[in-house]
């Protein structure tokens, strides 16, 4: 029921820890030279913590809750995933390059493995 880190690297697609870092990096430094960036990478960040919950809830729930959660969850997965497009987007219709996001790829797991780094991180800097 429960993994490692460790666990996680042997899943096909799955990102290094150093890789998240440096895509959470290039999005940071992509995003800080105007308020609607920042705010639209503020729409990623929240977009995952509700995603990231539900991930999260995955492994303690059973059949029955999963079914009941799974579309939910998906819906709550897509948001992210538009969510990032729309801050490529923009960031790419202000001349930068977001290669950041052709790095991420379209993999929804990997996408959803981003999100949840994203959350990881934030809660740190939380304390």
């Amino acid at each position: 029921m429960f993994s490692t880190y460790d666990d996680y690297q042997t899943m096909p697609g799955s990102l290094t820890f150093e890789q998240m870092a440096d895509l959470h990096k290039q999005i940071l430094d992509d995003a800080k030279t105007d308020a609607d960036s920042a705010d639209l990478f503020k729409n990623v960040f929240a977009a995952a913590v509700k995603y990231s919950q539900s991930r999260a809830g995955w492994t303690l729930w059973d059949r029955e809750k999963r079914m009941e959660e799974d579309s939910a969850r998906t819906s709550r997965h897509n948001q992210v995933i538009d969510s990032i497009n729309i801050l490529a987007r923009y960031l790419k219709a202000q001349g930068k390059a977001a290669a950041w996001r052709d790095v991420l790829g379209e993999d929804r797991k990997r996408i959803g493995d981003f999100a949840s780094y994203l959350v990881f991180v934030g809660s740190l800097n939380a304390r």
